[in-house]
Parts: structure tokens; sequence; C-alpha cells
């Protein structure tokens, strides 16, 4: 499962040069602004870097322009999904044209249980009897 890594050059350049549309998602989720959920911003899982990031209920958003929308995005979902994050794209038109929609939908997502929910302290242990 690909592990939450730590911020590579890669990613603090895309914070730095961050979109219109990124900017905007995040003024609105920065400092659990959206229903009190933590978010990161470029963040690093796995070999993706991906554009906000809910480690809480493990929720990943991602902005799209035109480049987005091919196989290759549908390999990386998968492979995020695989290792129990939620991926949500947003195209750039719609946070343009419906932010609080969009807002919405994200929030609506994060107040859903997590299908992946981070085991409680010794859940899953058996203590041994010998």
């Amino acid at each position: 499962m690909p592990r939450i890594g730590s911020t590579n050059p890669h990613a603090r350049a895309l914070r730095r040069n961050a979109t219109e549309c990124e900017a905007r998602i995040w003024l609105a989720v920065r400092d659990r602004r959206l229903g009190g959920f933590k978010f990161r911003r470029q963040a690093t899982i796995g070999p993706y870097v991906v554009d906000f990031l809910c480690t809480q209920q493990r929720l990943v958003l991602e902005i799209d322009g035109g480049q987005h929308g091919g196989a290759d995005d549908q390999r990386r979902d998968a492979a995020l999904a695989s290792a129990g994050y939620h991926v949500l794209r947003f195209w750039n038109s719609d946070v343009i044209s419906n932010l609080d929609g969009v807002l919405q939908t994200i929030l609506s997502a994060l107040q859903s249980p997590s299908p992946n929910p981070l085991p409680r302290a010794r859940e899953g242990y058996q203590d041994r009897i010998t």
C-alpha cells in the first residue's frame, strides 16, 4: 500500500505554481474551514502527488484541466483506490462556475463513513495465552 510520503521537490513547485482553481479550493478547505476536516495540498502518496488530501477520511481531491481524463488518470485512481483512498475529481470549469456545489460534494464525501477507516488502538490484536 502506498504510504503518505514526505513532501518532494515536485510537490513544492506545484504548491508555488497552483492554478487559479486549485487556489480557490485551497482557500475553501485550508485551516479546517470545510466541516473541520484537515487537508494537505500537493501531498505525496507513494509515487503520486495528489492535489489535496484529507488523511483522516482518506479522501483525495483532484482538480483537472483539459489535460486530464485519460488512461493515466484511470490507472492512478485505481492504484489510489486499491490503497484505500477515495478520489474525487472536479473539472476546472465546475470549480469556476459552481464552487458551492463542488464544496457540498466534498463535504458530503467527508461526512460519509470512510470505506477504509484506520484501525483503533489494539483493534484486531489477539492476546496470546502462553
